[in-house]
């Protein structure tokens, strides 16, 4: 079966929204709790980007059970639902560079939980984002000196876990040193992995997991050790107290884009590999494996990384790779490529990504821009504007990486 070739681009469309759907935080977090026993009272701690729509599954599953609740997520990702809950605190912080609402955020938390009666237990759900909405200083490291150090690890192109190995060293509260604020009360804890391998310590940097003590600092300038060098004692492993499940990956939305399209009679090849490194590099690999691979659906999934020069222009990895790949689809007839964040942002920018196919160059030069300078200056978004191709698909609700998803119809059976 062939989808017409005005359809390409709905058909790519439509297996995004089923990877998305298979993740989702509501009802991720409601399937986890709706068979779990539990013993009220309550206290929900909701953080991420996904932290709404989590909190919302707990409320479905486990009701007027949560006695209080603190609720922390992206600004304008908290909807009147939650708000106008008299039992929870909600706060908008800041994502990807931390600023003072984190630190509000951090000590929000700590406070919460000390001011939560004795006889209750926590439930904890942690999606991707955390890192940068709630954190907590060492003595010493200014939040001037947090903002440099997010911004260069931004633009360092370091994987997830290594830039989250480097945050939870200069904290508080990351790498596991939260659990103790618990004492011995219990504290379950649900995950939304946004990183390769799914580890509890690398998940929103670690707050109630540790993880290794010491993160490889390989070509970080000098005041990054410093910095590190002034946290807290690195904390032993986690306490009995706390139990904790993985209700959400990469891999499960991967196999929902898999199966929706399937579902349509078309071939399917599921790339096994973590799709990461140089988002440039990347997208032209991705291109020449639709051009040259077998017909059908292509699946990938990860999280690449784009190396920012000093004033970077719109855009993010997603988009970058999207262009990079656009630049060798040119002209060709037939193929198209998506590329976006299962959490409906790409970098700074209110964009999920793009999706391009082999007009995409030809339309973004109409609009007066060279695919080339965009992508040496970091200012693909400016170019897939001009191409209409960007995605916006607002909050999501989850948050597992990148998905992209490439489809190229048989030449002999048009």
């Amino acid at each position: 079966m062939n989808p017409p070739r005005d359809d390409l681009r709905h058909l790519l469309l439509d297996c995004y929204r089923a990877g998305l759907g298979a993740v989702d935080g509501r009802m991720r977090v409601r399937a986890a709790l709706d068979h779990r026993p539990f013993t009220p009272p309550v206290a929900l701690i909701a953080l991420g980007k996904a932290a709404a729509a989590m909190a919302h599954g707990a409320l479905d599953a486990w009701g007027a059970g949560i006695d209080r609740g603190l609720v922390v997520s992206k600004t304008d990702h908290i909807p009147a639902s939650l708000l106008r809950d008299p039992r929870l605190h909600c706060l908008e912080s800041s994502h990807p560079v931390p600023d003072v609402r984190s630190l509000e955020a951090g000590e929000a938390l700590l406070a919460f939980i000390e001011q939560t009666p004795p006889d209750a237990g926590f439930l904890v759900l942690i999606s991707g984002g955390t890192s940068s909405l709630v954190e907590a200083l060492p003595e010493g490291i200014s939040l001037e000196d947090l903002e440099r150090l997010n911004r260069w690890l931004l633009g360092s192109g370091l994987a997830i876990d290594q830039m989250n190995a480097i945050r939870k060293g200069v904290s508080r509260i990351k790498g596991g040193r939260l659990a103790r604020y618990f004492g011995d009360r219990p504290v379950c804890v649900l995950l939304l992995s946004d990183v390769p391998g799914n580890d509890p310590a690398t998940i929103g940097s670690g707050l109630v997991f540790a993880g290794a003590p010491q993160p490889n600092l390989g070509a970080a300038p000098k005041w990054v050790g410093r910095m590190l060098a002034a946290a807290p004692p690195w904390p032993g492993t986690s306490t009995a107290n706390i139990r904790w499940e993985l209700v959400g990956s990469l891999a499960e939305a991967m196999d929902a884009v898999a199966g929706s399209a399937a579902a349509r009679g078309l071939t399917v090849v599921r790339h096994p590999e973590f799709l990461e490194g140089d988002a440039q590099a990347a997208g032209e690999r991705l291109a020449e494996i639709l051009l040259s691979g077998a017909p059908g659906v292509h699946v990938w999934g990860g999280e690449t990384t784009v190396r920012l020069p000093a004033h970077p222009g719109r855009g993010g990895r997603c988009q970058h790779l999207a262009l990079a790949a656009a630049r060798r689809l040119a002209g060709r007839a037939g193929v198209a490529l998506l590329a976006a964040g299962t959490d409906g942002g790409d970098g700074p920018t209110a964009d999920a990504g793009a999706l391009v196919d082999g007009g995409t160059l030809e339309r973004g030069q109409v609009g007066g821009y060279d695919a080339d300078d965009c992508l040496s200056r970091a200012d693909a978004g400016s170019f897939l504007q001009a191409a209409g191709d960007l995605i916006q698909s607002g909050p999501t609700g989850t948050n597992v990486m990148d998905l992209m998803i490439g489809v190229r119809r048989d030449a002999g059976r048009e």
